[in-house]
C-alpha cells in the first residue's frame, strides 16, 4: 500500500495541509477547532508517514507520533479541553513531526536530479510545513506565557478565533508582510518572530533557487 501511494506523496501531504489550512471556511469554527481540526491533523500525520516509508526507523517513530497524537485527542474529548498539559504535549508532538518531515522534503528536493511537478508541490508542501512549525511555536509561547502576543486578547475566549488568528499571525510573519493587527510583545514571542522571518526567508532564498537552477540545467540539456 505505501509502495503505491510513495510516488503520490507530496501530492497527498499538500493536500491534506490545504485542509487544515482552509478548512474552517467550510465548517463551522466551533465544530471545526475541536473535532475536524484534530482528525485533519492525524490525517496530516498518516501522509507523513507516506512521505518518509522508505526510511522505516523514521516511518515507526512517526507511527509513535501518531499514536501519542491519537490519545491525546481522545484524552482531551474525555477530559478538560482546556488542559494546559495535555496542549502542551499535543503542541510538542506535532512540531517534532513537522521539524523531521520538513527537513526530509528539503533533502528529498535538494537530492533530486530531475525537477517535475512532484518536487514543486513538495516544494510548496515544504513552505506550507514551515508556518505550521511556526504556528505551534507561537501556539505554544502563548499557552506557557499567556498575553506574549497583542491583539490575541480579544479571541481568548473564542478558541476557534484565537487559533485561527495566531495561524494567520505565524504565516504573515513567515511571508515577511506584518500587516501589524498581532505584535508580539514579550522578548521570546519576538525572537520567535525573527525566527519565523529568517526561516521563510531562507527558504525561498536558497531552496527555491536551487529548484530553479536545476530545472533550467535540466531545461539546457
Amino acid at each position: 500500500m505505501l509502495k503505491k501511494l510513495y510516488p503520490y506523496r507530496f501530492e497527498l501531504f499538500l493536500f491534506s495541509q490545504i485542509t487544515i489550512l482552509f478548512g474552517s471556511l467550510i465548517f463551522p469554527g466551533d465544530f471545526f477547532e475541536t473535532l475536524i481540526s484534530p482528525v485533519l491533523f492525524f490525517i496530516n500525520l498518516l501522509a507523513g508517514i507516506v512521505l518518509i516509508s522508505k526510511k522505516k526507523k523514521l516511518m515507526w517513530f512517526f507511527v509513535v507520533l501518531l499514536i501519542i497524537s491519537g490519545i491525546v485527542f481522545s484524552a482531551g474529548l474525555l477530559e478538560d479541553i482546556g488542559n494546559k498539559s495535555l496542549k502542551l504535549l499535543n503542541m510538542g508532538t506535532y512540531f517534532l513531526f513537522y521539524s523531521i518531515v520538513t527537513f526530509e522534503i528539503i533533502k528529498q528536493i535538494w537530492d533530486t536530479q530531475f525537477v517535475n511537478r512532484n518536487v514543486i508541490f513538495g516544494l510548496i508542501s515544504g513552505y506550507i510545513s514551515l508556518g505550521l512549525i511556526s504556528f505551534f511555536i507561537c501556539l505554544s509561547i502563548e499557552i506557557s506565557h499567556p498575553t506574549s502576543f497583542e491583539g490575541l486578547r480579544a479571541t481568548v475566549e473564542q478558541p476557534q478565533l484565537f487559533t485561527e488568528r495566531l495561524m494567520y499571525y505565524s504565516y504573515i510573519t513567515l511571508m515577511t508582510i506584518g500587516y501589524g493587527e498581532i505584535v508580539p510583545v514579550t522578548s521570546l514571542a519576538q525572537k520567535a518572530a525573527i525566527l519565523i522571518g529568517m526561516m521563510g526567508q531562507f527558504y525561498l532564498v536558497i531552496l527555491t533557487a536551487i529548484v530553479v537552477g536545476k530545472y533550467i540545467n535540466q531545461k539546457d540539456r
